[in-house]
């Protein structure tokens, strides 16, 4: 699972099919398209191409408009954006899902869980509201994001809800840019033994993400400085204030996690 997601990361376009070859190819597994297929759908990846009518959300469940089309990203807090990535461990694995503003790649709130349950994504709703309102918060059309439980809550806060084209992988692209980033810089160089160590050392890289990481898109300046400065007028000491926001990770009580074989 973790050689599919480096490759997916690589290729997101690649179906099972491809990334079975690319696997036998370049680490001499022998796998089947079938298994990469079932490993696929247990991580929440697929190929990302247009398709019609397919990749509906939960039935019953609205979908909204893409709104961000030739929109311009002129300041924080314009547009908000949340996704969900799957996180290898040693033994088992977990899913991340975090919510950043567009304008300043800010990391506003995370979530990890051993579930694709909504609870984890409302609940890292609910603290990225706490911080500030954007206008427009976009995400994909997982039932995660289509529920009532998440959708009420934009609702409720005058936000207006975005929702990406079907297997389009540029309508959220910063996101996508985040999960590579964080996997190449972070999580494929450590081995987490358990939820709470991957929490721990999530926390400290986002930390560093965002207030120490400089980003070439931003003038070399890192995205608390783009964020907090435009938000808060606060030019200085960034680092120091927000040092102080560790971990942000939903209430788990995470079961043992099935032993991978690759």
């Amino acid at each position: 699972m973790k050689l599919i997601d480096r490759q997916y990361l690589a290729t997101p376009f690649y179906g099972a099919r491809k990334i079975a070859v690319e696997l036998k190819k370049q680490a001499g597994l022998t796998v089947n398209r079938k298994r990469v297929r079932r490993l696929m759908q247990r991580m929440g990846i697929r190929a990302v191409y247009r398709r019609p009518r397919t990749s509906k959300p939960a039935p019953g469940h609205k979908v909204y408009p893409y709104l961000l089309r030739d929109l311009k990203i002129t300041r924080p807090n314009q547009v908000w954006a949340a996704d969900i990535t799957y996180i290898p461990m040693s033994r088992g694995f977990l899913y991340l899902v975090t919510i950043i503003d567009w304008y300043s790649r800010y990391v506003i709130s995370w979530r990890l869980s051993n579930t694709l349950d909504a609870d984890f994504c409302v609940a890292a709703l609910e603290e990225a509201l706490s911080k500030g309102t954007p206008e427009i918060f976009n995400t994909d059309q997982g039932s995660q994001f289509t529920g009532d439980a998440f959708t009420k809550l934009l609702k409720e806060h005058d936000i207006r809800i975005s929702m990406d084209g079907k297997g389009s992988y540029n309508d959220n692209l910063f996101i996508e840019r985040l999960w590579r980033t964080v996997k190449y810089e972070e999580v494929y160089l450590k081995a987490y033994e358990n939820g709470r160590e991957a929490r721990i050392s999530l926390g400290a890289y986002f930390r560093f993400y965002n207030t120490s990481r400089p980003h070439q898109s931003l003038c070399y300046r890192t995205p608390a400085e783009v964020y907090v400065c435009a938000v808060e007028n606060i030019c200085t000491n960034v680092v120091e204030s927000l040092a102080t926001n560790t971990i942000g990770m939903a209430e788990l009580s995470l079961s043992k996690a099935p032993i991978l074989s690759y």
